[in-house]
């Protein structure tokens, strides 16, 4: 059966995908905007960067597609509120937020006529996101890469948030690979829709290099571990040299602060510099967020090859037919 559009605010996908926001600099414009174009949600990952630098992209992506774009905001970032105000200047559709809650942002959301969707990891805060006027609300579980708010399963997680939200559309997110899982979570959970990151990272269209794709083809089940971030989270990352020997209790901590980055750095490496090494190759000494079953992707494909598969496989199996329906 064919899958339902995902409607959020006052725009419409074609098929219920978002891409998840990537920062530093994976999720770029050049992942977002075929992302976009194949119907789903494409996001550019707009924490750890210059205000200026996250508005070229953004106007770069709204000049080449007629899609979506959001761009996705950590509420731990210093600059937190000039990213969200450059972004809507620069013309980007929705605004995706995590890592912390901010309650102003649905205030400047409104202001600015611009949909704010919330990543939650529970029922309290999702709840709160709805009440607050989100456009949407994203659970985020244990699975995903990245920084993490809740060490439980997505699908523990979901079925007491799907409770409470009730008039925006709930979104799954956290260790989706296939169709097969979008159609599970979309039928059995009662999902408007899923997010992906770690798929789209082995897109032939993601612009981090060679070594990093291939760390995350190389991953084995075991190489995939948490470790600490900074932010004061958890996060979920290859188990690079930097990882093992940081894990290991190895000192990295940071004598200055050349990025200002985040609201609060508890200093005992410097998350950005880590990211970047990671994103231009060097491996050994960088942070490769990764999510826990990306061991299971073995192929670099093209976001429209991952968005065909993702759709023949989800509509073999999906019965439910019915996607959100606004309140009137």
């Amino acid at each position: 059966m064919k899958l339902p559009p995902l409607t959020i605010g006052k725009f419409t996908a074609r098929i219920p995908l978002i891409q998840g926001g990537m920062s530093v600099r994976v999720s770029t414009s050049s992942l977002a905007i075929p992302v976009a174009e194949c119907g789903g949600i494409g996001v550019i990952g707009g924490s750890g960067i210059p205000t200026e630098e996250l508005q070229e992209d953004i106007r770069t992506a709204k000049k080449a597609t007629d899609g979506i774009i959001a761009v996705n905001i950590m509420y731990a970032m210093k600059n937190f509120y000039d990213l969200v105000i450059g972004s809507i200047e620069a013309g980007i559709d929705m605004i995706i937020t995590g890592a912390g809650f901010s309650r102003d942002i649905f205030k400047i959301g409104k202001a600015h006529n611009t949909p704010i969707v919330m990543i939650v990891s529970s029922p309290t805060l999702a709840k709160l996101a709805e009440k607050l006027g989100a456009a949407a609300v994203i659970v985020e579980a244990k699975e995903a890469g990245g920084h993490l708010g809740t060490d439980r399963p997505l699908r523990e997680i979901f079925p007491p948030i799907r409770e409470v939200v009730k008039k925006i559309p709930l979104i799954a997110a956290g260790g989706i690979t296939n169709g097969y899982e979008m159609a599970e979570m979309m039928d059995k959970y009662k999902a408007d829709g899923i997010q992906i990151a770690s798929r789209f990272v082995l897109s032939k269209e993601c612009d981090v290099s060679d070594a990093f794709k291939q760390a995350y083809l190389n991953a084995k089940q075991e190489d995939i571990v948490l470790t600490s971030s900074p932010v004061g989270m958890p996060g979920r990352a290859i188990n690079t040299p930097f990882v093992r020997a940081m894990n290991a209790g190895q000192d990295f901590t940071t004598k200055k602060c050349p990025e200002l980055c985040l609201k609060r750095c508890d200093h005992h490496f410097c998350i950005n510099e880590r990211l970047m090494k990671a994103k231009y190759g060097n491996i050994e000494e960088g942070l490769v967020f990764a999510g826990e079953n990306t061991y299971k992707m073995k192929s670099i494909l093209s976001v429209a090859e991952i968005f065909r598969q993702f759709t023949e496989q989800a509509e073999a199996v999906y019965k439910e037919g019915k996607g959100f329906c606004p309140a009137v």
